[in-house]
């Protein structure tokens, strides 16, 4: 019986495998309505000065600063107002010196002002004059023209993830189209004999397909378009067609095989037919996840996970996402949520593998709290029961309760 080629360190086949990657984004240019979650497939300039105008940051008076140094609430300043800012219109007049004007959050600074006083320091005494309790400074309350950006600025880079703020920011500038990176196409198969559909009743020795669904999802979480392509049996020419032919649609193909070593050299030698370069990466030293493949077949990456379902979404979350990342043309730097939290019990593991545990997180009055979920890789809900995941480096023997440590939050 044949068994892995050799064991990659997790980090090592990570680097390996986006070093390899040369897949270029295609792009296309939507709605800036319709962009949430796309990747900028180029720099977007600042057309205009935002803000275009100088505007008041509070409602108060607009005042030259000078004219309230030394004011006070037993030394006010009196100011006569010339006049209220009109919202949504130009300013036809001028405050002069010893002189105020009522203005509220976004009015247009009037041509001699340089500073606002917020209404909560001020007093009107007068129809036409306003006590001032409280000194302003030059510029306070005040967002000056092009503080954000200035005309011919990169107001979004290539290669960022559209938020809300910016389909927000880009509706600031008038822009309601924008390039972005064309959507990734991710093929996803399954093989094995023994794996039949989730809709159908299993015989004995029989399991329904889990995996092309959860990793159909983790790829539609990670902004990509999956397509599931189906059951393939455990015989080398049905796979080789049926990968054969997803290369050749697909920008990524992702294949669940069974668990077995005669399964797992099936699929790469599949791969190794479709190259050159073929299988890059056969076994990674990680646990779970160790049989996990990853080859470049006619220039398109191919990912061969583990059959166990919770082994498939771990390798998911770790090789798959930052390739999805890659992929889809995202240049900002990959931040993983996590939180510090107490190990509640001891965790064995073996030196000279890396270990990823899931592990459920709760909340008490000293910080957060680690459960190890102790699973068995082809049982999902162990991973189902989890929030967060912890990992043991390949130099330590294990984890002790009490220990405090890095978990990473699993969505």
């Amino acid at each position: 019986m044949s068994e892995f080629l050799d064991l990659t360190l997790p980090s090592d086949a990570l680097n390996l495998i986006l070093e390899k990657i040369s897949f270029i984004p295609e792009e296309e240019t939507i709605p800036t309505s319709m962009a949430l979650g796309r990747v900028t497939s180029r720099d977007v300039f600042a057309p205009h000065r935002m803000p275009s105008f100088s505007r008041s940051a509070m409602d108060g008076f607009a005042v030259q600063a000078k004219d309230t140094f030394g004011a006070s609430e037993t030394a006010p300043a009196y100011l006569p107002v010339v006049g209220e800012v009109p919202m949504g219109a130009n300013v036809d007049f001028t405050v002069e010196s010893g002189e105020c004007a009522l203005i509220h959050t976004g009015g247009m600074l009037p041509s001699g002002a340089d500073a606002v006083v917020m209404m909560e320091y001020t007093q009107m005494v007068k129809d036409e004059e306003v006590e001032i309790y409280r000194a302003a400074a030059v510029g306070e309350h005040i967002v000056h023209a092009g503080e954000d950006f200035e005309a011919g600025q990169v107001a979004i880079a290539a290669g960022v993830v559209l938020r809300p703020v910016e389909i927000g920011g880009l509706m600031a500038f008038g822009i309601t189209s924008v390039q972005v990176t064309r959507r990734l196409r991710v093929g996803i198969l399954s093989s094995g004999d023994e794996v039949v559909p989730p809709d159908r009743d299993i015989k004995p020795g029989q399991v329904r397909d889990i995996n092309s669904y959860s990793l159909a999802a983790l790829v539609q979480q990670a902004g990509a378009d999956a397509s599931l392509l189906g059951i393939i049996p455990d015989k080398e020419d049905a796979l080789f067609e049926a990968v054969n032919a997803a290369v050749e649609k697909f920008d990524l193909v992702l294949i669940t095989a069974g668990s077995s070593a005669s399964t797992r050299d099936l699929t790469a030698r599949v791969i190794d037919r479709l190259g050159p370069p073929g299988v890059l990466v056969h076994g990674i030293n990680v646990r779970p996840g160790k049989p996990t493949i990853f080859g470049i077949c006619q220039g398109k990456p191919v990912v061969g996970l583990p059959g166990q379902p919770l082994s498939a979404m771990i390798i998911g979350w770790l090789l798959v996402n930052p390739i999805l990342k890659k992929m889809r043309g995202i240049s900002q730097a990959a931040i993983k949520p996590t939180v510090k939290a107490r190990m509640s019990a001891n965790v064995p593991s073996m030196a000279g593998r890396e270990d990823w545990i899931p592990v459920l997180l709760s909340e008490d009055e000293s910080g957060y709290i680690a459960q190890p979920i102790f699973f068995k890789s082809n049982l999902i809900f162990n991973l189902a029961r989890a929030n967060g995941l912890v990992s043991i480096p390949a130099d330590q023997t294990g984890l002790h309760a009490g220990e405090i440590v890095e978990a990473y939050l699993y969505q």
